[in-house]
């Protein structure tokens, strides 16, 4: 009678590893549940590379990764659970169940990049999508791990903390892998879209195998057949993706950007794509206007109005005192450059970029570097690729006096990679890099539009030791947001005139006093702004004052959100 529970059917004890009949297998029962075990590592490596991918092109393609790796992060935990509980009713047959599973996951997670970037490039809005994906993807992995207990169960029975130990170190371990492979060798080497469609095959092999071969005894003929029916079809529709990729992609970026993308090509960095138009079209509507730059989608020149940005942000700064000795941060593309030197006392001039591709591509594209008038090639010049944080870590090199001026013209402050160049640190570290009677200037985004975050900027300049003079310049005729959203076309249908950003702000601080907003004499004197240009861009931004706003710091950021 004791004996009576272990030969009860395992249709009605499925969750007590003790009472589950051995399966027929054609290996031993050790190589049986090693074999499980691999295929928890594999599966367990491609449910990772999923989500990392959600969250690395949700980033991309939304902004504000902090806020985008929460909604994957959050909604695929909590979808774990749903589909543990699923799970429960597929364990008398783990193995068909655990089969179809892997399948579906492969599918949809493989192609989830694919329809992400198709949601944005043609309906212009992803969020939707990512939230479903991320709900797809996180049930179907929560339902694997039910399965594979009841399968090493049936391999070789354990006690239940046993299996579990076993089962979630070949999991943990997996997910290392995966982890570490998608940022080191699927990105660099296959892209977003061919990187997670090829992690999908592998997941369906992986799956296929230990079900088709390992417990095929399991399964009636019917659903062998099915299910390798499924797996093939899987596997070639992934293949297909993963042939088309490079064509999809660029009618993608057709979507985009235009039908007149010049360059288009990613970096260690990001995705840099630079585009080139007549600018010809009815009022209203997006066109390009000349060139324009785009980084990671983000629209960071355009010829039609670049000249009065980049005369705004350079010139009262350098007008405003000595400016023998000058740091730009983040000029790659030569424009800002382009301005100091027309100076002819500018003994010395530093530009820190992070990212090489484009510095190569501002010096040899002939229409940009045309644009820059070759200021990169100067012999004034000298290039840092850095962080521009770890940079001015590093002070003044031996013997090397303050900078003068120094030009921040570094992108979006509510772009989370960007927020810690618009801190209280980041800018005590300017502070210390600049001569006492040296100016700074920083491009702080719309002080209509991005009212907030302006002001934040104005701010945090201020706890750190600089009086800022806030001014906002007007002009910018380019379509698209220089912000995080880059779904908001400003010229599309349905968005008011009124909404459309027309103007860039900028602060022009100081150790001392604020410093004064005035144009320089001479050949120096831009031809886009003029006096009373910056007149009213001071009074345009102290209309829009909002006084007593927190500082942003590396623990505390305040642009996000």
């Amino acid at each position: 009678m004791i004996d009576q529970p272990v030969s009860a059917p395992v249709a009605q004890q499925p969750d007590h590893g003790s009472d589950v009949a051995p399966a027929q297998l054609p290996v031993p029962p050790g190589l049986g549940r090693l074999l499980v075990l691999g295929s928890v590592f594999i599966c367990a490596a491609c449910g990772l590379v999923y989500e990392l991918e959600l969250v690395a092109l949700a980033s991309y393609l939304v902004g504000d990764s902090v806020t985008q790796a929460s909604i994957v992060l959050s909604v695929m935990v909590f979808a774990m659970g749903i589909g543990s509980l699923l799970a429960k009713r597929l364990c008398y047959r783990a193995a068909a169940g655990f089969g179809f599973i892997e399948a579906l996951l492969a599918l949809i997670g493989g192609v989830s990049a694919m329809a992400l970037y198709a949601c944005f490039a043609w309906f212009g809005e992803s969020r939707i999508a990512l939230v479903g994906f991320s709900l797809a993807i996180g049930v179907l992995i929560g339902a694997e791990m039910p399965l594979l207990m009841t399968l090493i169960q049936r391999v070789r029975a354990q006690d239940a903390g046993g299996a579990v130990a076993d089962l979630f170190a070949a999991d943990y371990v997996g997910a290392l892998v995966g982890g570490l492979a998608f940022p080191f060798l699927l990105l660099p080497f296959l892209g977003q879209l061919t990187g997670a469609l090829l992690v999908g095959v592998v997941n369906t092999v992986a799956g296929g195998v230990v079900v088709l071969w390992l417990f095929r005894h399991d399964l009636s003929a019917f659903c062998r057949g099915a299910l390798l029916v499924v797996n093939i079809g899987v596997v070639v529709l992934l293949a297909a993706a993963a042939a088309f990729a490079g064509s999809f992609e660029e009618a993608a970026r057709r979507a985009v950007y235009g039908g007149d993308v010049r360059v288009a090509m990613w970096t260690d960095v990001q995705e840099i794509v630079l585009t080139e138009g007549r600018g010809d079209g009815e009022p209203g509507e997006h066109r390009p206007h000349g060139l324009e730059l785009f980084i990671d989608g983000r629209l960071r020149v355009c010829s039609a109005d670049e000249a009065r940005y980049h005369q705004a942000l350079v010139h009262p700064a350098m007008a405003s005192g000595p400016h023998a000795r000058v740091l730009i941060l983040g000029g790659g593309d030569g424009l800002a450059l382009r301005e100091v030197l027309r100076y002819d006392d500018v003994r010395a001039v530093t530009v820190v970029d992070i990212d090489p591709g484009v510095i190569e591509l501002a010096r040899t594209d002939p229409p940009l570097s045309a644009l820059n008038e070759g200021s990169l090639d100067d012999p004034r010049v000298r290039i840092e690729t850095a962080d521009a944080f770890h940079w001015l870590r590093g002070g003044p090199g031996p013997g090397e006096a303050p900078y003068d001026v120094i030009i921040s013209g570094l992108p979006d402050p509510r772009i989370t990679a960007s927020t810690k160049l618009y801190s209280q640190e980041f800018y005590g570290l300017v502070r210390r890099s600049l001569a006492d009677d040296g100016r700074v200037a920083v491009h702080a985004g719309s002080p209509v539009t991005d009212r907030r975050a302006f002001w934040t900027v104005d701010a945090t300049l201020r706890t750190a030791g600089l009086h800022p003079t806030p001014y906002a310049v007007d002009g910018r005729v380019s379509g698209f947001t220089s912000g995080p959203d880059r779904s908001q076309n400003q010229h599309a249908p349905g968005v008011h005139p009124t909404d459309r950003r027309t103007d860039w702000g900028f602060l022009l601080a100081a150790p001392g006093t604020a410093p004064p907003l005035t144009l320089p004499p001479g050949d120096a004197r831009p031809k886009a702004l003029t006096e009373p240009d910056l007149h009213r861009a001071a009074i345009a931004a102290e209309r829009q004052r909002m006084p007593d706003l927190p500082p942003s710091t590396l623990m505390h950021p305040r642009y996000l959100g």
